[in-house]
């Protein structure tokens, strides 16, 4: 196979990829228009069921299946791949008539998945299926059909999956994500699924590894004027300022929010005094908690900063949502 010679221009290279990706985003295009009332019923099936989800595949369909399982299996979601061709030579053995499956094929007309479907029907389980021709013989076979069908490939000769698959991925994400909101996942649910992960590292370590102490805490008195206690706030950081007693209890919190706040309602707060401004008993964390109910805690109130206190409210620290999700070091202050 020889090589054109409009490689050598950059601007051809750019002016390729930039269309391939087009016609991608085309394709998911066309996808999204389509998601209707089977989708709906497809995610209820799947909740009702005690069972797996049984996702099968061949090809490049395959390898897009295996993706679906993972993130499905990730977020709630029990689910295994079946290799359509293992399965009639044995691998039927792991189905059981209490999971559902998911058959993917473009075509619809792919030979080793079609022969699988009949026998699992008579097993009982319910079929998904994802193609982009619903008149199709797997479109006849399934229960639900979820039309992932593109305009298009990106494929200049129109013959490697390209389009395609990114939307039958796409839909496997679609169907993943709002089972796992549906479900109620969180994010200690998450990290159990993943204990070995970047995240999941985050997450089920301690607060105490995680928070700022010492001299990076942003801390003020009641008395103080903002005008005293802007500087503290700047300097440090963390978009707050912790308002502590004379023995360190903390009382309030000041964050950039509570100042756009006051600056509406009073204008010019520089010379108010912090202890009016201050949004008192604020939602706290204690050290020996896990980073996953800090994070837990943030969504809930919509909050990016906790104060770690003891439990006489005594301030041991603070951590930043930064430092929980990753942005920056993750900085670890023991073992």
């Amino acid at each position: 196979m020889g090589v054109s010679k409009k490689t050598d221009s950059t601007d051809f290279i750019l002016s390729a990829a930039r269309e391939v990706l087009s016609i991608e985003i085309e394709g998911l295009e066309a996808v999204r228009a389509k998601i209707g009332r089977s989708f709906a019923v497809a995610v209820e099936l799947i909740l009702r069921i005690p069972g797996r989800v049984v996702v099968t595949g061949m090809g490049k369909s395959g390898l897009i299946g295996r993706k679906i399982v993972a993130t499905l299996s990730s977020t709630g979601t029990p689910s295994f791949f079946l290799h359509p061709a293992e399965a009639l030579h044995g691998d039927l053995g792991m189905v059981v008539s209490q999971d559902v499956v998911l058959a993917i094929s473009n075509s619809g007309e792919t030979e080793e998945v079609n022969r699988l479907l009949p026998t699992l029907r008579n097993r009982g389980l319910k079929i998904i299926a994802f193609t982009g021709r619903p008149e199709s013989t797997l479109g006849r076979l399934a229960d639900v059909v979820l039309d992932v069908g593109v305009p298009r490939e990106a494929c200049p000769l129109g013959l490697a999956p390209t389009a395609s698959t990114t939307a039958a991925l796409a839909m496997g994400d679609a169907l993943a994500m709002v089972l796992a909101k549906l479900r109620d996942l969180r994010p200690e649910d998450f990290q159990r699924n993943h204990p070995g992960g970047t995240l999941g590292e985050r997450l089920k370590v301690k607060v105490s590894q995680i928070m700022l102490t010492g001299k990076a805490l942003p801390i003020v008195s009641p008395e103080m004027t903002m005008s005293e206690a802007l500087p503290e706030m700047n300097a440090k950081r963390l978009g707050c300022v912790l308002v502590l007693d004379h023995s360190g209890v903390l009382l309030g919190i000041i964050t950039d929010g509570d100042l756009r706040r006051a600056m509406v309602a009073y204008g010019d707060v520089r010379s108010r005094r912090v202890k009016e401004l201050m949004t008192p008993d604020p939602k706290t964390i204690q050290e020996d908690q896990l980073a996953a109910h800090a994070l837990e805690l943030m969504e809930q109130n919509l909050i990016t900063v906790l104060p770690v206190v003891d439990r006489q409210g005594h301030v041991k620290g603070i951590v930043h949502l930064h430092d929980i999700l990753g942005k920056g070091q993750f900085r670890f202050t023991g073992v």
